[in-house]
């Protein structure tokens, strides 16, 4: 509005106006420049470490645990800005393209872990928040900011809580509730999921058609049709489909 009100009386004055338009150009440049470096700064950060580790075989599972980071920096590249990288054994932190690429990397994680019949269970923090130094290309490591440590500390909350779902995309903090309880939902219904039916689940999430999920795990088709329903595959899929719709409006 200043800017507005020196052009109003600089009208009269045509030698004034050019250097006046100039001057709020400028000004109005630098605000813009200002404003895209603080965007720059927010970023998808992802972290996660695995639930009561103190009480599993630690050889074993630290060498599934590393081979799952491994296989996710290769295969899902596209998704991810700073690899996912383990920072205390039984821990990562990584830097995603965006929080619709980081709901389907912690969601393509858990589908991982119950086809290779993995004997343990994540806890994970998607935190957008500001990250000051430069983002490291190669490794998660060496970079500093308040979104970082913000979300380690609710990692830690977290180890003190049944909940291994934690979700921050931003400032609305009603979005972040409806988020963070529909993921209670997703929680309370993927861990009902027993080892014995892990062989089944399996079967739905690659084919989701029980008729070919019957032959697929050599039963009749009624019968895989009752566990689609036990097991509430469709239930799973819309939880899925409605925690991606809601990060991505």
């Amino acid at each position: 509005m200043p800017y507005l009100i020196l052009v109003i009386l600089l009208q009269n004055r045509p030698n004034c106006i050019n250097s006046a338009k100039q001057y709020i150009l400028q000004k109005y440049y630098k605000i813009a420049i200002f404003v895209k470096i603080l965007q720059k700064m927010n970023y998808p950060i992802l972290m996660a470490d695995i639930e009561n580790s103190g009480d599993l075989a630690p050889k074993t599972v630290l060498a599934e645990f590393k081979k799952l980071v491994k296989t996710f920096n290769s295969k899902h590249a596209n998704k991810i800005k700073s690899p996912l990288t383990i920072t205390l054994g039984d821990e990562f932190q990584g830097i995603t393209n965006s929080i619709q690429n980081g709901l389907e990397i912690i969601f393509l994680i858990e589908e991982f872990i119950i086809k290779a019949k993995l004997n343990f269970r994540l806890r994970y923090v998607l935190y957008y928040g500001a990250i000051d130094t430069k983002i490291n290309t190669e490794i998660a490591h060496a970079m500093l900011g308040s979104g970082l440590t913000s979300a380690r500390k609710t990692l830690n909350l977290m180890k003190k809580e049944n909940v291994r779902f934690s979700i921050t995309i931003g400032t609305n903090e009603e979005l972040n509730t409806i988020l963070n309880k529909t993921f209670l939902l997703y929680q309370g219904l993927v861990d009902t999921w027993k080892e014995k039916d892990i062989a089944t689940v399996s079967a739905f999430l690659n084919l989701d058609d029980y008729k070919k999920v019957a032959k697929q795990i050599n039963t009749d088709i009624s019968s895989a049709w009752r566990r689609k329903k036990s097991l509430r595959i469709t239930e799973y899929a819309t939880i899925k489909e409605l925690l991606l719709f809601l990060a991505a409006n």
